[in-house]
């Protein structure tokens, strides 16, 4: 439940009102309330004012020398949202105030008899605008921290994936994202749903290789009662409880190749039919899918469908390894260190240089997933106000700093880097063409470039 404030506190009223005399006793009635209130005599001098000025509620007249109070509603609330309008009028006549209330009216009253009401009605007018304001709040909260935002790291490739995802993001397009487990795929898929025009609407997500195949169909798409054993009711899937929004579908490769073929008839027709139903159920989602196989290779081994391999491959983003993005190592840890040093409620405020060199040295096989839990377990040993080495595993306390070196005319790697700037030259920076000209793959040919520092 929201905190009660003081409704009064920083709320603007704007009355527009031809009559001086009503306008001046509206505002005093007002304004003894602790309300700050400004006056406009005809629409046109009201709109300059609620386009200049924050305004909370309006106090409107129906008829005006330059217009219809009703109309006036219908023209500013789409362009206004927030403000509430509560329309006043010498003549009370349902038909205008069924209309008034179809525009997006708060409410419609009778000047003079219903003064006594005007304080309540904007209490009320207020309360619900101080709500909606809440709520914008808490969703661009939400935004922020499941947005692009959200996604650290400068290297190439990361910022790379990050375009291609807000490129797709405004679409509705089916996305397959690649990488290895703990990249990011649920972060990237969060971002993508909040970045099109499905945000707000709901984002449901499941890890495929969570279940057998019978659980897995039944997660998905729903049952009817009776259709097995335990099922004493009607039960929606995932997917049907996304309509209108994201649904993500985690390790998509893990799924069993049957039930394959009903979602590839989603993707085909936005239809499914529940276990045990007889009838197809009609969805509006959007599909985004992600794993860490090799499709094409199980589409050789006859373990995936090519048809819907080929309905999934619509849009495809790579997520690289946080081994290939070690320059992003330093931003993230920073990131988790503010996050458990809030939750743990200790007053770590960094990590010193030889912490973060023994972090950018190692493998990280669990990728970012790794890092999160060896940054969460350091703040838990952690003595003072910043992390060192003795907070790390073994493991990454013994990494030997000295291996790098410096790179020498007589050593492999300086011959290596030389030859990639010489490519990267002649091919004037076009990145896929050197890396094809090299015989490697561009993840690789950006790994080097970031390892040897090439600009």
């Amino acid at each position: 439940m929201f905190p009660q404030i003081d409704l009064s506190m920083s709320s603007t009223i704007l009355i527009i009102d031809d009559e001086e005399k009503l306008r001046s006793l509206l505002t005093r009635i007002i304004t003894l309330e602790g309300f700050t209130v400004i006056e406009a005599s005809n629409l046109k001098a009201g709109l300059k004012i609620l386009e200049k000025d924050q305004i909370d509620v309006i106090l409107c007249d129906v008829k005006l020398p330059d217009g219809n109070g009703v109309d006036f509603v219908k023209e500013i609330k789409p362009r206004f949202p927030l403000v509430e309008i509560i329309l006043l009028t010498a003549y009370g006549n349902i038909a205008d105030g069924v209309q008034a209330m179809r525009n997006g009216a708060y409410d419609y009253i009778t000047k003079g008899d219903d003064n006594d009401k005007i304080i309540p009605l904007l209490n009320s007018a207020l309360e619900k605008v101080q709500l909606q304001k809440r709520i914008e709040q808490l969703e661009q909260q939400v935004g922020k921290r499941y947005g692009f935002e959200s996604i650290l790291g400068s290297s190439a490739l990361i910022q790379e994936a990050i375009t291609l995802a807000k490129k797709v993001a405004p679409t509705d397009a089916t996305v397959l994202l690649l990488g290895e487990t703990g990249t990011g795929k649920e972060v990237f898929a969060q971002a993508i749903h909040n970045g099109s025009k499905r945000a707000g609407k709901p984002f449901m997500a499941l890890n495929c290789s969570a279940f057998g195949k019978e659980i897995l169909e039944s997660e998905i798409f729903g049952h009817k009662a009776g259709a097995f054993t335990g099922a004493i009711k009607d039960k929606k899937g995932l997917i049907e409880e996304a309509t209108t929004g994201t649904l993500f579908l985690d390790e998509i490769g893990e799924m069993h190749i049957e039930l394959q073929s009903k979602l590839l008839r989603v993707l085909e027709t936005n239809e499914f039919i529940k276990v045990g139903d007889t009838k197809p159920t009609k969805v509006n989602v959007r599909i985004i899918a992600a794993t860490n196989r090799d499709l094409q290779q199980e589409v050789k081994e006859g373990k995936f469908r090519e048809d819907l391999f080929y309905r999934l491959n619509v849009f495809t983003i790579f997520l690289p390894s946080l081994r290939d993005r070690k320059k992003d190592i330093p931003v993230l840890a920073q990131h988790f260190l503010k996050i458990f040093s809030q939750k743990s409620n200790t007053k770590i405020e960094n990590a010193s240089k030889e912490f973060l060199e023994h972090l950018q040295q190692h493998d990280w096989k669990g990728n970012i997933r790794e890092l999160k839990n060896i940054m969460e377990r350091a703040v838990i040993l952690a003595d003072g106000t910043e992390l060192t080495i003795e907070s790390l595993p073994i493991e990454l306390q013994s990494i030997n700093l000295n291996t790098q070196g410096t790179l020498s005319a007589f050593d492999l790697a300086s011959v290596e880097k030389l030859h990639i700037q010489r490519v990267l030259n002649h091919t004037k920076g076009n990145k896929t063409e050197t890396a094809k000209l090299l015989n490697i793959g561009l993840t690789t040919l950006y790994r080097k470039i970031e390892e040897y520092k090439i600009i």
